[in-house]
């Protein structure tokens, strides 16, 4: 991340990192979208929306996730393979 010029310790939201580059928030959702099945893919059309907006509408879902979606009592124990692609302090 340092690399890229992000600092990781001011990472307080969803970064992707992917071709070189560093992608937060919307971009970072947007980016990732292109993997996901069915109807997520259409994600990419948003791109479309300027950023500021984008993010804006990224925020407000981030401060109400839970709240709109629920909250597991459990988390996901990932395979060592995806373990791998996520970066430990």
């Amino acid at each position: 991340m340092r690399e890229l010029g992000f600092n990781p310790e001011e990472a307080k939201t969803f970064v992707l990192i992917a071709d070189g580059k560093a992608y937060v928030k919307s971009d970072a959702a947007i980016r990732i979208s292109r993997y996901f099945r069915g109807a997520w893919k259409l994600l990419g059309v948003v791109r479309i929306v300027p950023r500021p907006i984008r993010d804006w509408v990224y925020d407000v879902i981030a401060r109400n996730r839970y709240k709109w979606f629920g909250r597991f009592a459990t988390c996901m124990v990932p395979t060592p393979d995806l373990r791998a692609r996520f970066i430990e302090e």
